[in-house]
């Protein structure tokens, strides 16, 4: 007789057979899943259902040392490709403001009136052509590309060695960073400033210019002797000596308004990266965050990756450099406009080499205070586009090459 099994019991043991078989169900999919090759499916909880999960293969990137040779050659290049992506876009602009701050003959006509910048412009393509308006672009790229690659570089180092935390930031150190930034990147360059600024000086058609002819021509230049009258037996002396001991040809000549445009760095570089700063921190702020950043662009510094703020949308990022361009070329213009009319002493007046007092004061003399300020117009015209579109190639630079 077959033995009878309660209903209780039957029921209790339906139930530790099923729990038994979901147990083993797993295990048993895990080895199927195993033998192919393929994972197993992961389900999200229900009370889990909103939290984003990132691919596991999507890992930041390691951390970059400041002091890295890698960090030192990426941040260079991100900042040489900016200068000339800056440039560039500003080049017929650059050689209509030079020709206006060193008081061209041919266009002073021009300036003091809104119109003479595109009309100036206008005669040099008539007369060159699109050469015309790029003149001397050859050795302005020769030339910012390791202007700009030094200088941004150099602040980034400058300005890690000055602000070491987010407590230290402070405008004093950031203009400091940015001045001795800028000062820097000038020793390393200057001469190649001079060479394209004599070269977009030159109008004239005949006998054009080329690199090597433009620096065999300012390295012969010899100024004319300066006629003394000494009071006494000691000065007459003492300037034979120094008269005789100074160069006054060769490479020293490459080096004409050396001083105003070292001097000129520390409120020009300074004022830019203190503005730019200050106004990438205005613009980060949480309560503009969300219309002005780029979603997950942010990244906290740990063991393993460096701090990185979010990134600015473009038209932040190039507000901020226009806003920077605007402020740093204000406060720097007169000296600016002092070292322009130095760089081509010997091409125009009578050749002697003037100092920067001589200088200053001839400018004041021709047209009062107004004359520092000659070409400023088309100076903001120029600079905030080029210092917005130099930011922003630096940033997004940065970004992409992981630094």
């Amino acid at each position: 007789m077959r033995e009878s099994i309660p209903g209780g019991y039957a029921s209790e043991h339906s139930r530790t057979i099923a729990m038994t078989a979901i147990a083993t169900a797993p295990s048993q999919t895990f080895a199927t899943n195993n033998t192919t090759n393929r994972q197993p499916a992961i389900r999200i909880p229900d009370n889990d259902a909103s939290v984003s999960l990132k691919d596991p293969r999507e890992t930041p990137p390691a951390k970059v040392e400041k002091r890295s040779l890698e960090y030192l050659l990426k941040s260079g290049l991100a900042g040489g490709m900016a200068g000339c992506a800056a440039k560039t876009l500003v080049g017929p602009l650059d050689r209509v403001k030079i020709l206006f701050q060193t008081s061209n003959p041919n266009f002073a006509k021009y300036t003091g009136s809104w119109t003479g910048v595109p009309i100036a412009m206008r005669d040099i393509y008539i007369s060159s052509g699109v050469r015309g308006l790029f003149k001397g672009h050859s050795a302005t790229l020769l030339r910012i590309f390791p202007y700009a690659g030094i200088k941004f570089l150099a602040y980034e180092q400058i300005r890690s060695t000055f602000i070491k935390k987010k407590a230290h930031e402070t405008p004093g150190r950031r203009f400091v960073s940015g001045s001795l930034a800028g000062m820097f990147s000038v020793f390393f360059t200057y001469p190649l400033e001079v060479i394209r600024v004599r070269l977009a000086f030159e109008t004239r058609q005949a006998n054009r210019s080329t690199l090597r002819s433009i620096c065999k021509k300012i390295y012969n230049e010899v100024p004319p002797p300066v006629v003394h009258h000494p009071s006494n037996a000691v000065t007459t002396a003492a300037t034979a000596v120094v008269e005789n001991v100074a160069p006054r040809s060769g490479l020293t000549n490459f080096f004409r308004g050396f001083t105003p445009t070292l001097l000129g760095m520390v409120p020009y570089a300074g004022a830019s990266f203190l503005a730019h700063d200050t106004m990438s921190d205005f613009m980060r702020n949480p309560m503009f965050a969300e219309y002005t950043t780029l979603p997950n662009t942010h990244r906290e510094e740990t063991e393993t990756t460096s701090h990185k703020p979010a990134q600015l949308r473009y038209w932040a990022q190039l507000s901020t450099g226009g806003f920077a361009g605007f402020v740093s070329q204000t406060v720097s213009y007169p000296l600016e406009v002092i070292r322009r009319r130095m760089q081509v002493g010997g091409v125009v007046g009578d050749g002697h080499r003037l100092s920067m007092a001589e200088i200053t004061r001839r400018i004041y003399m021709e047209r009062g205070w107004r004359g520092f300020f000659v070409g400023l117009t088309i100076g903001y015209v120029k600079v905030v586009p080029m210092v917005a579109a130099s930011f922003y190639v630096y940033e997004r630079g940065k970004y992409y090459l992981g630094i």
